[in-house]
């Protein structure tokens, strides 16, 4: 692997773990305010997002790299104050991880490309559960949708708070 291509690799798990960070975060805001029906599954996205980012994690670590620090808190990309905020919170972080391994996807090669290819599959799977709705092309989609949000729809906050 040339120098350039396991640069590009590093970035893209960087910007993975970051993904999955502000995702461990999000989940943590939707299992406060998640009705007791979805509540099971919200977990099981937070269990699924905390394992995807310690396998990064190590990834990085793997390739020479330091990983990338979670924030303290990130800004929600809009008020979460009940159930259907939740849900659809949970759906907005899903398609915003599912982006960012797009393009691990694109930047990784053997092993690595094909479990980016299952964590982005897994992403627009909880992200149609969550919403009900599907795209043509998932982790494609919010790249032509021009939002300057942060990875997985959160921007980090020094300040951020949810309020009730």
């Amino acid at each position: 692997m040339s120098d350039e291509a396991k640069s590009a690799e590093l970035s893209a798990l960087q910007a993975a773990l970051a993904a999955e960070h502000a995702a461990v975060y999000g989940y943590g805001v939707v299992g406060g305010r998640i009705g007791a029906p979805r509540r099971t599954e919200a977990r099981a996205a937070y269990d699924a997002h905390r394992a995807r980012r310690d396998a990064l994690t190590r990834e990085v670590r793997d390739l020479g790299g330091q990983p990338v620090a979670a924030n303290a808190a990130y800004a929600l990309p809009f008020p979460v104050r009940g159930s259907a905020t939740a849900v659809r919170l949970a759906a907005r972080l899903e398609d915003r991880v599912a982006g960012v391994y797009a393009d691990l996807v694109r930047a990784a090669t053997g092993g690595r490309r094909a479990s980016a290819a299952a964590a982005l599959r897994e992403a627009a799977v909880r992200a149609v559960r969550w919403s009900g709705e599907s795209v043509a092309f998932p982790g494609l989609a919010e790249r032509s949708s021009g939002e300057g949000t942060g990875a997985a729809g959160t921007t980090p906050s020094a300040s951020a708070s949810v309020s009730p």
